[in-house]
């Protein structure tokens, strides 16, 4: 069985008819993928109605200039209460995972600190959990066509509307989502 390519710094979209409702319609950020394992983060589905504001209250972090609306992102079934923030490359913390030159995963409260001060990454959404594979788990997954990989791009995850980034993810590949099928078949 060939091994997919490491997907970090790529975006994962689920295939229609995935078979779990927490991943149908979803953009994972893919910020870890190695012989190990993999992470990445939900970057299209809320997290109830929690705001950003409302969890740095929560943390007592003083919001600051953070926008009032922007909404924390379900970023994945594993460690629910454990939060991160995705953003522009242009930030770097100690704790700060690069992933490659498209962007950053940051997973202490001083980027909350930093966002509310107005000296956070220019770009950036935050969740709460991730979604975590086990080694070669997500390369089978992978092959019984759960998910499609899609180029990291950066302006998805940060300037398409929550709503529209699946869609335009797929646009992008040249794949009309309206073409897609939650059958497989074999050739």
């Amino acid at each position: 069985m060939s091994q997919p390519p490491y997907l970090s710094g790529q975006l994962l979209l689920s295939m229609p008819g995935i078979g779990d409702p927490r991943f149908e319609r979803v953009v994972i950020a893919m910020c870890l993928h190695d012989d190990d394992g993999a992470l990445g983060i939900v970057a299209n589905k809320p997290f109830g109605d929690l705001t950003v504001r409302d969890l740095m209250a929560q943390l007592d972090v003083d919001p600051g200039v953070t926008p009032a609306e922007t909404l924390v992102m379900a970023g994945g079934p594993v460690e629910p209460s454990r939060g991160f923030v995705v953003h522009s490359a242009d930030y770097q913390r100690q704790s700060t995972i690069s992933v490659g030159d498209r962007w950053g995963l940051t997973s202490t409260i001083d980027i909350l600190t930093d966002i509310a001060a107005g000296k956070g990454p220019r770009r950036w959404l935050s969740a709460l959990g991730y979604t975590g594979w086990g080694a070669g788990q997500l390369d089978t997954e992978m092959l019984r066509h759960g998910w499609q990989a899609a180029p990291g791009d950066a302006d998805i995850l940060f300037d398409v509307p929550r709503d529209d980034r699946w869609a335009t993810a797929y646009d992008r590949l040249g794949i009309a989502v309206g073409r897609l099928s939650a059958e497989s078949g074999r050739a």
